[in-house]
């Protein structure tokens, strides 16, 4: 008996195996879900020298506003203390956010509606008055907007 006969076999084997798992490779991503997409809408901003920083939803879809995240610099500088929106009281906020940035908000943020915070004086660097504010929001790991304002 020669050996030869066996590697027609192994060879077959071996392309049976390749497929079998290339196809199990194929299945396994064809199953996950895609990303998640990001909200399109458009919001404004407005800030004021006490502190107040406004953000209102003018078109587009509705965001859920537990999956918000807000990044505010003043003076190209961020805020030592970033707001855990939504939220009622945090370091670095007076209490009481209006809007999708408060935790008692309910239902999606829906174009017209305004969101509000306050920057407390204890949080630096504070907005004064010529001072341009940047706010980025983030719905989930997408960023939605990019806003600017001078107060």
């Amino acid at each position: 008996m020669t050996d030869r006969a066996a590697v027609p076999v192994v060879g077959v084997v071996l392309l049976v195996a390749v497929t079998v798992a290339a196809a199990a490779g194929l299945g396994a991503l064809l199953t996950v879900d895609p990303p998640a997409t990001a909200p399109t809408a458009s919001f404004d901003c407005a800030a004021t020298a006490d502190g107040e920083i406004r953000v209102t939803h003018r078109g587009g879809e509705a965001v859920d506003p537990s999956t918000l995240r807000v990044r505010v610099r003043v003076d190209g500088r961020p805020l030592a203390e970033q707001p855990p929106v939504p939220f009622f009281a945090a370091d670095g906020f007076e209490s009481g956010p209006t809007g999708p940035f408060n935790s008692a908000y309910m239902g999606p943020w829906t174009a017209g509606e305004t969101a509000s915070l306050r920057v407390a004086s204890t949080n630096r660097p504070t907005p004064e008055a010529g001072a341009t504010v940047e706010l980025r929001l983030y719905a989930g790991d997408h960023r939605i907007a990019t806003l600017e304002t001078t107060v």
